[in-house]
């Protein structure tokens, strides 16, 4: 068996014990391999003999089995020397490490023992210096030590007898904290020596104190109070030992009917963030309300963690209350993301909305955390529709622009404005999000990797929510009830222009957005790992890359089968219409011609508008490409003095027919590129092919047939100027005349001159009628 194939314990083990082998050799290993003189097994130990074992080898395996044993060995003799070698480079390179620390060391230590014993004498230097300093100090020291001691006890004594009149100004000013802090301060005192040394005082003092707890139930009952204030009273009688457990039921619910007034209204939001769009005047609009309601909030906060304190047996009964106006605030808060609204003014709310510090160790900031969680996405797939729709109004601004003749180009205006809504739409998002991940508010911390995750999430899904929306703007996908108002309400249909849009805003979002944006999101958002990793990563650039260049390829080829169809429409009437095989003599080429170069026309100017122009590689058209129209002329003229008009029909099928043979090959349909010229030459391929089509569906007599070369033959000249592959749109209307000559019952041409001259004619008036423009 190869050395590939052995198992990886196997091959270490054995390794292990060949290394054993050679560096400590045991006795015990020499009589094993003894034993095992004369089996296969003996190659790894010491007595190995070559002979014995290729005797033994060639009598036991045949020619097969012993080309593999060599190629066997061969692997794992160049396994072994390599293991060998790694062996002897890393304890080479462990030698000269120990080499280099020991001749460090040995130049460290060089004077060592000197430093130390200067270092000692100093030392004791200092030492003996320091105990002279203290001894001669000593009783100096002593003697302020005592003097700090009296001058203390001077001060409490001096406290303890100006304690009433402080109380008195306490009170007088409304401090009552500090007048709790000074009497609990001298209780220990009071109860030591009140009835002696300072009774006058303790009395004096009980009385105001008596005085300051008929204030503080006064303010505990107080409507006109804040909550926070008579919190605060409830802290301050506890302290004083007052009985407060008979006041819970009452305290507990003013505070339930306090909750009332706390409760953010809807239309105070929508105030503020109407207000807040004037860059102005919206600091001020929204300070004020927003100050003024967050200013409840905390004093509502500070009074249940008060509660809390006084009444430890209510912390369900505050938990609930503190729950129900979480509720009421994020109901309120999703109703108001789902409009349009800033990070700037959500962040606002949120700083109002989100109590961190109320009740830390009960289980608000969980039940918080949910609540600003399922707001925040909502938030954030809000931000990302109507992103979706600003993108879809933008272009949807082509149906308008086409129609009104104000605008000079109203595709290229409506492209611009759709790549501005894509790119600067999504990066004013993104800088949005950035605003929620640099607050510091508690909660926003801590969702910070599920913010991270949403935001790819979002612009992932938003990406392909935007291809199916081009699908949809371009009729290639059924519109839903809901989407109704996106793709024309009026049953109007789409146009091409739009079409043409679309895919070249494809190509913009896979060339230019999608890397912008994949930069600012490495750069801002990178991390997440909320989603889990098993799921996979939440923005796939790559992936949405794809999507858009198969989406700018599929919408490219839309609009060349749009504008071919329609222009197919028109050549099916042209040949429906009359009846061929009484035609008249032709006298001028057919307005149909004109209707097509128009249409031509419009095609170019709407590419011209979107597309950029591709590289001059026009494809001429050389004499070796075969027969031309001329030579078919002269050989059909020829046959008209030799041969009979059957003859002469039947020799010019077998004739065309043996030209194609020998002709050179002309590739038709080519992959369509995103230039003026391929779009062009593409449409203009795809519509000569219908044309040859609709030829061979009809019978021509021979005016009919002249018709169609006169009209063909004038083709030539302007087609040669707007497409880019000359030799392929020449063999088209080759094919066309001889698809007509095909059908014809009387295939005689007409004479060049008189074709020169009507085609002459025709060109004068088309080039009066369409100028060149420089």
């Amino acid at each position: 068996m190869g050395t590939e194939d052995v198992p990886l314990d196997d091959k270490a083990k054995r390794m292990r014990d060949l290394l054993s082998s050679f560096y400590s050799p045991d006795p015990s290993s020499t009589n094993d391999a003894s034993s095992n003189h004369g089996s296969l097994d003996a190659i790894d130990t010491t007595s190995f003999d070559a002979d014995q074992y290729m005797n033994l080898l060639i009598r036991k395996s045949n020619l097969e089995a012993l080309l593999q044993r060599h190629v066997e060995m061969a692997a794992e003799i160049k396994n072994i020397d390599t293991d060998l070698q790694m062996l002897v480079y890393e304890n080479y390179n462990k030698f000269i490490s120990a080499t280099d620390a020991i001749k460090r060391m040995k130049s460290n230590i060089v004077g060592m023992e000197t430093n130390m014993d200067h270092l000692l004498d100093k030392i004791m230097s200092v030492q003996s210096k320091s105990d002279g300093v203290n001894t001669s100090l000593f009783e100096k020291r002593e003697h302020i030590e005592k003097l700090h001691r009296t001058r203390n006890l001077l001060r409490k004594v001096q406290f303890i007898y100006d304690l009433p009149v402080r109380l008195e100004k306490c009170i007088k000013s409304e401090a009552y904290a500090d007048a709790v802090k000074f009497y609990t301060g001298a209780m220990p005192i009071f109860k030591a020596y009140g009835d002696s040394s300072f009774q006058d005082c303790k009395q004096a003092s009980e009385e105001a104190i008596a005085i300051m707890v008929k204030n503080l139930q006064g303010k505990l009952f107080s409507d006109s109070e804040s909550i926070q204030a008579r919190a605060e009273a409830a802290v301050l009688l506890k302290q004083l030992d007052f009985p407060v457990d008979s006041l819970q039921a009452k305290l507990l619910e003013k505070l339930e009917q306090s909750l009332g007034d706390l409760e953010l209204k809807p239309d105070e939001i929508e105030n503020v963030s109407v207000e807040s769009n004037d860059p102005k005047q919206g600091e001020v609009s929204d300070s004020i309300p927003i100050a003024a309601h967050e200013g409840s909030v905390l004093g509502f906060a500070e009074a249940i963690r008060a509660y809390r304190v006084i009444f430890p047996d209510s912390e369900g009964q505050l938990t609930k209350l503190a729950q129900d106006l979480v509720v009421k605030h994020f109901e309120t808060t999703q109703q108001y993301v789902k409009g349009r609204i800033s990070s700037g003014s959500l962040l606002g709310v949120l700083h109002v909305l989100l109590m961190d510090e109320v009740l830390s160790e009960a289980v608000l900031p969980g039940f918080s955390l949910e609540a600003a969680q399922v707001a925040l996405k909502q938030y954030v797939a809000s931000t990302f529709s109507y992103l979706l729709r600003d993108i879809s109004d933008a272009l949807l601004r082509v149906n308008v622009s086409s129609k009104e003749a104000a605008e000079e180009l109203p595709l290229q205006v409506a492209l611009e404005a759709s790549k501005k809504a894509v790119l600067q739409g999504s990066m004013d998002v993104l800088l949005d999000f950035r605003k929620l991940l640099d607050d510091d508010l508690g909660l926003l911390v801590e969702l910070r990797d599920f913010i991270i995750d949403w935001v790819q999430e979002g612009f992932q899904d938003f990406f392909r929510a935007l291809d199916d929306r081009f699908l949809l703007l371009s009729g290639r996908k059924s519109s839903s009830s809901q989407d109704q108002d996106l793709t024309g309400a009026h049953g109007e249909k789409v146009l091409a222009g739009l079409v043409l849009v679309l895919a070249q805003l494809s190509v913009f979002i896979e060339q230019t957005a999608v890397p912008r944006i994949t930069e600012e999101i490495a750069a801002s958002f990178s991390g997440g790992g909320g989603r889990g990793y098993e799921n996979g990563p939440a923005f796939v650039p790559g992936e949405i890359c794809r999507i858009f260049r198969s989406a700018g390829e599929k919408l490219l080829l839309h609009y060349t089968k749009m504008r071919t169809q329609k222009v197919s429409t028109l050549l099916r009437k042209r040949f429906t219409t009359p009846n061929w095989v009484k035609h008249k003599e032709p006298r001028e080429v057919h307005m149909f011609v004109d209707l097509f170069l128009q249409e031509l026309k419009e095609i170019g100017s709407e590419v011209r508008q979107i597309l950029p122009q591709g590289l001059s590689r026009k494809h001429r058209r050389s004499d070796s490409n075969g027969s031309t129209a001329s030579s078919r002329s002269n050989q059909l003229r020829d046959d008209k003095m030799t041969r009979s008009n059957t003859q002469r029909a039947r020799s010019q099928l077998l004739e065309t027919h043996l030209a194609k043979l020998f002709k050179q090959k002309v590739e038709i349909f080519t992959k369509v590129e995103y230039t003026q010229e391929s779009v062009v030459t593409t449409i203009v391929k795809l519509c000569l092919k219908s044309l040859q089509e609709f030829a061979r569906l009809q019978t021509f007599n021979r005016s009919g047939f002249q018709q169609i070369q006169l009209d063909i033959q004038f083709l030539r000249t302007p087609l040669k100027e707007t497409v880019e592959d000359e030799v392929a749109i020449d063999f088209l209307l080759d094919e066309v005349i001889v698809a007509a000559s095909e059908r014809c019952l009387d295939p005689i041409p007409l004479e060049p001159p008189i074709l020169d001259r009507l085609i002459q004619a025709k060109l004068a008036k088309w080039k009066e009628q369409n100028p060149v423009t420089p």
